[in-house]
């Protein structure tokens, strides 16, 4: 049976790294990987390849840096043209990238099975691009892969067929658990207590009032705690439209990091801040709080048992909330998103179907 496994963005290829090593030890399995170049800086793409053992994809795309509708269009086209030449059984997408959306609808144009990893998570904000591109996948899917019992029963809300529902666990987990002793210390210097940062989603960077908002928060953490910040390629050109002064800024910029050294912040760090959806849940297997720069989160559970605070964008909430969480200690006492077999899961349902 041959799987193609469409990947173009840092949480895509790290979920990969465990699904495609499973398929690759099952015998009658052959996995084809197509990267779209969706995240095709060296630091964020290549290094994750190479620290994780993730193969060299069958094909790459190189299609980045354009807006959503040309970025689909342009990585489907592309993709259809695979799919035709390989004939998979399986087209195997990720989360909520354009890349998703871009391979689920190929996979659905060619009529070939599509199975969505990662499927029936909601925000419902439907202003997110991620929310329309996962609404969008989850329809058009043949086997639905979902991370945790509040996906499940998003999609019952929304009528689909349970039939075609596998409740696997989070790969995330799986990479979590694989990778953690391989985790190492970026090269530079990082303090003894620090508080990590990450921020790169669009409503956050695109809006110069916004962007501007939350750089102030950073800056008034700063004044009582290290915080360090892993600065997406995304908001680098964004604060340079803005002529953020870089020159005098308290935060200790430092260039992406890889997986592995992104597992050592998250387990030395003292405190989690982000707009992204995986460091979310990495923070949670890093036993760490974490507090959200959105107003809605499709993990729910985490803010149901306390672990992730939204935020939204006002400096006063932000910076006032980051200093009462500093003084806690970290109680973590339940497991949330399976048992850490996930990848073995989806390659049984994929085997089964």
């Amino acid at each position: 049976m041959k799987i193609l496994s469409v990947i173009g963005a840092r949480p895509q290829f790290v979920k990969a790294a465990v699904v495609s090593a499973k398929i690759a030890r099952t015998p009658g399995l052959e996995d084809v990987l197509v990267h779209t170049g969706q995240h095709f800086d060296a630091n964020m793409s290549q290094l994750f390849f190479e620290e994780m053992g993730l193969r060299k994809p069958d094909y790459y795309l190189g299609v980045h840096s354009l807006p959503h509708e040309a970025m689909v269009q342009q990585m489907q086209e592309q993709m259809v043209e695979i799919v035709e030449k390989e004939r998979p059984d399986w087209v195997l997408v990720y989360g909520d990238t354009d890349s998703t959306l871009a391979g689920a609808r190929a996979a659905h144009a060619c009529g070939v099975k599509l199975c969505h990893v990662e499927a029936g998570l909601r925000s419902f904000n439907t202003q997110m691009q991620e929310e329309f591109n996962r609404i969008q996948t989850d329809r058009i899917s043949d086997l639905l892969c979902v991370p945790t019992e509040v996906a499940v029963e998003n999609l019952r809300r929304e009528g689909v067929d349970l039939c075609k529902v596998v409740l696997t666990g989070d790969v995330m987990k799986d990479a979590a658990y694989v990778f953690a002793p391989l985790a190492r210390k970026p090269q530079t210097d990082i303090p003894d207590k620090f508080v990590l940062c990450t921020l790169h989603r669009a409503e956050n960077t695109d809006n110069p009032d916004v962007l501007k908002e939350l750089m102030l928060s950073l800056e008034l953490i700063a004044e009582f705690v290290p915080v360090v910040l892993p600065l997406h390629p995304r908001t680098k050109n964004k604060l340079n439209e803005i002529a953020y002064p870089f020159d005098t800024s308290r935060l200790m910029f430092i260039d992406p990091v890889g997986y592995l050294e992104m597992l050592y912040l998250l387990n030395h760090c003292a405190l989690v801040l982000t707009d992204s959806g995986g460091v979310q849940k990495e923070a949670y297997f890093a036993h760490k709080y974490c507090l959200t720069l959105r107003k809605e989160t499709e993990w729910v559970e985490l803010c149901a048992r306390g672990y992730n605070h939204l935020l939204g964008h006002n400096h006063v909430d932000i910076v006032t909330t980051t200093r009462n969480f500093l003084e806690m200690p970290p109680v973590f006492s339940d497991d949330l998103y399976g048992d850490g077999h996930a990848a073995r899961k989806i390659v049984q349902a994929l085997l089964q179907l």
